[in-house]
């Protein structure tokens, strides 16, 4: 007998109205957990389209994401909000996120939502499974090379 995993969002759909919401998600995408994190937090709440043109703007390198958590040695950027001072530019999870909303939106057309009236209700990135990888070192030696994988989940929500 074979298990099938079901994947659930963190919200449980008691607390959503499935009239005004449209959902998306992406298992075990390639990117830093932790950029995604601090990407999540930067959008949630924010209108849809002003998310997708902050997003843009991160990949161009116009605008930094503020990170707020694990920034010992993080740089200063100006382009960040006043409040907060060390920030970065993570394109490749920028890109990542930017295609799961884009997907949302996708998923609240077909639904015949508005889409110039949606908002990120949820957002949120989750450690995935480690990827195992080893690098060959001298004296036939070898060093573990692992890689993160994140789960991303958005919902939206028609004001």
């Amino acid at each position: 007998m074979t298990r099938t995993k079901k994947w659930h969002y963190s919200i449980p759909p008691e607390e959503l109205d499935e009239d005004r919401t449209a959902k998306a998600f992406i298992r075990e995408l390639r990117i830093s957990p932790k950029h995604a994190r601090e990407i999540c937090r930067a959008i949630r709440g924010m209108p849809l389209d002003r998310a997708k043109e902050f997003l843009r703007r991160v990949i161009r390198q116009e605008e930094a994401v503020p990170f707020r958590k694990h920034k010992k040695k993080v740089p200063h950027r100006r382009q960040i909000r006043p409040g907060w001072d060390a920030g970065r530019f993570p394109r490749k999870a920028a890109e990542h996120i930017l295609r799961v909303l884009e997907h949302a939106e996708a998923n609240a057309e077909q639904k015949g939502l508005d889409t110039d009236r949606l908002y990120i209700k949820h957002i949120a990135a989750h450690k995935g499974r480690v990827i195992r990888g080893w690098i060959p070192r001298a004296f036939g030696r070898a060093t573990p090379f692992n890689t993160p994988t994140t789960h991303i989940e958005v919902i939206l929500e028609e004001r």
